[in-house]
């Protein structure tokens, strides 16, 4: 039975807002995943800001701005106007001093303007979207941050604005955690959505493998084996405190969480071959859940938590397979190709990406769960491997290696805005999309 799309709505909220009195404007619904979906043509101002502010320069005015210009434009979503090109461009918050048949000249379907105001160490933004076909006001809403956190403040502006015009969350407060090897030692670092803000989480400095997130946001699992031979790690994230959670005879490799945090997908080969058992996390307790001759590795639930995808030699070569939740009816889901791997659901239920071997070369596909409209979204001369999804599920992130390049990417969930996070000479591999709600 196919699962039913979930949505998250809950944003995680990082500074104090204060909200305007319009700020529950009407919200736009526009169906992004339709063909006939075109980007949204978005002009943003520089915004207003009162003259001779203390210790303020005039960049101040662009500086947020073109913050959020830059974090909508990863979306893929919008068509974000050179500035140059403004015929208006005195920044306004006042709609009755907008000029809409300026904007409307220049190609804006919308129109975001700003002021901005300090007051000690803090910043003060007013902002106001406008349909500029119709001079309506969309959202009207008022920030208060830390003056020197921009980068946040933009974030949460460019979260707004999505919100407002398609009707649900962004991605700009994610993470991606993924593992950087140098020489013969690897751990997992994080990065945020614009490939900025570099954080270490481990310091094993050993083989790390598989980072996952935990969907409350609390958990970060892994395989290390800082004790000699594989074992299965839970770092809380809020306490920094990490506990070794598998270390059997054998192969302990780490799987998906449960959607409720609860319990922890493993492939272990303590019954002398690789299974997949899902682990309560308090108790430890293990329940195995496949029995087969074959190979199964690669669990992960899907977001309803009623099935489970992996990956298994079973059929002769490396194929997705999908079980219900407790290990039974298990059926194939890939048929074409004969090496397919690294499954990961998407957030809204429904479709899976993995990776396949292709012309001697790994690429990004999505498939329904039914097995329906197999799509390739990768398509170039490097492999491309490890698909994670966002929290949106709009975009998915994967490792590409192509010479003695390797790459942390992102693209679009139809195969579009492929851009690249982070680009070093040393392997980035196994990227995990966090939650939005971080510890």
């Amino acid at each position: 039975m196919t699962c039913k799309r979930l949505m998250v709505s809950v944003f995680l909220i990082m500074l104090f807002i204060a909200f305007a009195p319009s700020a529950q404007a009407e919200k736009i619904y526009i169906d992004i995943d339709s063909p006939a979906f075109r980007q949204f043509p978005l002009a943003v101002a520089d915004f207003a800001m009162p003259d001779g502010a203390a210790g303020r320069t005039p960049k101040m005015s662009s500086l947020v701005p073109d913050l959020v210009r830059s974090y909508l434009a990863l979306t893929g979503l919008f068509n974000i106007l050179d500035k140059t090109s403004y015929l208006d461009a005195g920044p306004s918050q006042n709609p009755e001093k907008v000029s809409f048949p300026d904007w409307v000249a220049v190609g804006a379907d919308y129109l975001l303007a700003g002021a901005m105001q300090f007051e000690g160490t803090e910043m003060l933004l007013e902002v106001r979207l406008y349909d500029v076909v119709t001079g309506r006001t969309i959202l009207h809403k008022t920030y208060r941050t830390a003056a020197a956190d921009t980068r946040a403040a933009s974030r949460l502006i460019a979260g707004d604005i999505v919100v407002a015009l398609i009707g649900e969350e962004g991605d700009f407060d994610t993470r991606i955690a993924f593992v950087a090897k140098r020489a013969d030692k690897s751990d997992i670092y994080s990065t945020g959505y614009d490939g900025e803000d570099l954080k270490r989480l481990t310091r094993h400095e050993t083989l790390v493998a598989t980072p996952r997130w935990s969907p409350d946001g609390r958990y970060l699992a892994f395989t290390s084996y800082k004790n000699g031979r594989p074992a299965v790690f839970i770092k809380d994230l809020k306490t920094n405190v990490e506990r070794q959670v598998a270390f059997h005879e054998g192969l302990n490799l780490c799987g998906g969480f449960s959607p409720d945090s609860r319990k922890l997908l493993l492939t272990l080969s303590r019954d002398t071959n690789e299974e997949i058992y899902a682990l309560d996390i308090d108790s430890l307790k293990l329940a195995r859940l496949t029995y087969n001759y074959a190979i199964d590795v690669s669990p992960t639930w899907s977001p309803c938590g009623r099935k489970i995808a992996f990956v298994s030699n079973r059929s002769g070569t490396p194929q997705i397979f999908v079980m219900d939740a407790d290990g039974n009816n298990v059926r194939r889901l890939t048929y074409e190709g004969n090496y397919n791997t690294s499954p990961a659901w998407s957030p809204r239920g429904g479709k899976l990406a993995f990776e396949g071997l292709i012309d001697r070369r790994f690429q990004i596909f999505t498939v329904n769960e039914d097995g329906e409209e197999l799509t390739q979204l990768t398509a170039d001369d490097a492999n491309s491997e490890s698909p994670a999804w966002s929290p949106s599920g709009r975009q998915i992130a994967f490792s590409s290696r192509k010479g003695s390049k390797y790459r942390l990417c992102v693209v679009n969930a139809n195969g579009a805005n492929l851009r690249v996070l982070r680009e070093e000479h040393y392997p980035l591999t196994m990227p995990a999309w966090s939650p939005r709600k971080l510890q």
